[in-house]
């Protein structure tokens, strides 16, 4: 980023030092500079202008190569682009949706690949990568395809609410009045070659998140235990563990892909950068979140994707398919002295096919996800859903998404049985506090009081009408319906509506700045209450002011 006052110098400086403490390396060997104070670039050399001079622009050390481009890149909305660099895009493919910025991505969003036809090696903007380039760590990673970059994310808000947690169901803040570290990612990746046609690559990626929002990715059987058995306010968790092969002899591309990886319908993601806006819709932060097995993606065609998979359910873990527990109250539900440790974690399946038009700018994308038996498990949710774009020119699009999930044989709140022998003790499934003191699975208050158990469904449907009046800024209206009909997703059985405006602003590629402002209300209180408290919601509405910045690596 261009330096145009010290006091600008100053903050990106202290920047580079907060990330030297979460774990940026700071010199290796060949390292011949990285203690020293940044350089000042000569103001004859641009290389948005002449590219061949970015070396010498940047400098030598870690450090000042990496103020050096930060400094290059402010106010631009990408980095320099080399001329000389292979296609980033295969001739046979339509156009790309958005650019990014001032977008959270390049192609209409879908999961469990890269974007087939549009993915290379090395491609990812990252400071950190550009500092460790002349260094022989660098110059090994960019010989063998490999990255390493992250970002921080951090967030406040000023709501309605009061009660610790209580601006939940509304997340990713769902502390009110609350300054939060919401997350620290780093990637460590190697991304397959998806524009070359002639040989098969491989790939894979370790990620790693710290900080409020692990509560949002937590896998059952994955480092759960700070959010179910503590509660914890800022937790690990490692949401992508994944090996891909690709092959471009195969239609128009396949990839398979094997591991933990994210879900692969909706139009947000857990990661802050692939986001419009600081807060999540209801819609999006009662759903699907990761899987775990395999994943085939099948480009047909340049219009059609097909995706099919097996996993072991949702948020669970392939060990838990097979464990079991004790059970200290044997019931009707339950009668056995032990039962499994989570009933979803059970071989799942995932279907989807995906339409983009000639022109790039309309999609449609309809899923199964998750689909087996619909026990009640952690979160073993069938979902069956559409996301759909379009671009209506080059400032306006709107992205929406319409779903339907569920959950089978989920224990009655409704019912005398369940509460005396279930709630009142604490005990009696997989999921009562004996198990799991913090953050269980909710029950159901089916609309029969008679029967012991019912199914739970969820129908959510929210929109993203985003315009852009240039590379830089886009502002997004997201208008939201989420209806939890037995209040198995939110703890309560009521229909909630939600309106929020939000503006991202770029400062360069590397920082974003988001505020926002979000209503929510509900038929029946629903907010400012905390389960984990014993404390109930006594509010039917709910405001909240709130943003975040992301200072990317």
């Amino acid at each position: 980023m261009s330096s145009c006052n010290s006091r600008v110098n100053g903050r990106l400086l202290m920047a580079l030092a907060f990330a030297g403490v979460v774990g940026t390396p700071i010199a290796y060997a060949g390292d011949t500079g990285s203690s020293e104070a940044a350089v000042k670039p000569s103001a004859a050399c641009d290389p948005y202008k002449d590219f061949s001079c970015l070396d010498s622009y940047l400098g030598t050390g870690v450090w000042e190569r990496m103020a050096n481009y930060y400094s290059l890149e402010h106010g631009h909305d990408g980095a320099p682009v080399d001329p000389k660099a292979p296609p980033s895009r295969r001739d046979d493919q339509t156009p790309a949706a958005q650019t990014a910025p001032p977008m959270p991505f390049t192609e209409w969003p879908y999961g469990g690949t890269s974007p087939l036809g549009a993915s290379t090696p090395n491609a990812t903007d990252s400071p950190l990568m550009v500092g460790l380039a002349n260094t022989s760590f660098g110059k090994w990673m960019a010989d063998n395809n490999i990255q390493t970059y992250g970002w921080i994310d951090v967030g406040a808000n000023l709501s309605t609410s009061k009660v610790h947690g209580g601006n939940a169901p509304a997340a990713y803040d769902y502390n009110p009045n609350a300054l939060d570290l919401n997350q620290i990612v780093e990637y460590f990746e190697r991304v397959p070659d998806m524009v070359q046609k002639d040989h098969n690559d491989w790939g894979f990626r370790v990620s790693a998140i710290y900080g409020s929002d692990y509560r949002y990715t937590t896998s059952y059987g994955l480092g759960s235990y700070q959010l179910l058995n503590k509660n914890a306010a800022n937790g690990w968790d490692l949401p992508m563990l994944y090996a891909d092969w690709y092959t471009p002899f195969v239609g128009n591309g396949l990839n398979i892909r094997v591991g933990r990886y994210i879900s692969v319908p909706d139009i947000e993601a857990q990661l802050a950068p692939n986001n419009y806006m600081y807060s999540h819709s209801m819609t999006y932060t009662f759903d699907n979140y990761t899987n775990e097995g395999i994943l085939a993606s099948l480009q047909a065609n340049k219009n059609l994707i097909l995706q099919a998979g097996i996993t072991i359910g949702t948020e669970a873990t392939f060990n838990h398919a097979w464990q079991t527990e004790p059970n200290t109250n044997p019931n009707a539900l339950y009668p056995n002295s032990t039962f499994k440790v989570d009933p979803g974690a059970r071989p799942a399946g995932t279907l989807c096919a995906r339409y983009n038009s000639d022109d790039g700018k309309s999609n449609v994308n309809a899923c199964a996800n998750g689909i087996n038996n619909g026990e009640w498990g952690y979160n073993n949710l069938q979902w069956y859903g559409v996301t759909a774009y379009h671009a209506f020119n080059d400032h306006w699009h709107l992205s929406w998404e319409l779903y339907e999930e569920h959950q089978k044989d989920v224990p009655n709140l409704n019912n005398a049985y369940v509460q005396t022998n279930i709630v009142n003790t604490g005990t009696g499934t997989p999921f009562s506090p004996n198990v799991m003191p913090f953050n269980a699975p909710g029950m159901a208050f089916c609309s029969n009081a008679n029967v012991l158990t019912c199914t739970a469904y969820s129908i959510g449907s929210t929109a993203y009408l985003n315009y852009s009046p240039d590379p830089l800024n886009n502002f997004s209206i997201r208008p939201e319906i989420y209806k939890d009909e037995q209040g198995q997703r939110t703890g309560v059985a009521t229909t909630y509506k939600n309106l929020a405006i939000g503006w991202q602003h770029w400062l360069s590629p590397q920082i974003e700045l988001r505020p926002e402002i979000a209503y929510y209300h509900a038929d029946l209180p629903a907010f400012n209450g905390n389960s984990n408290r014993g404390i109930s919601p006594d509010k039917k509405s709910e405001t909240i002011l709130s943003g975040d910045i992301i200072f990317h690596w």
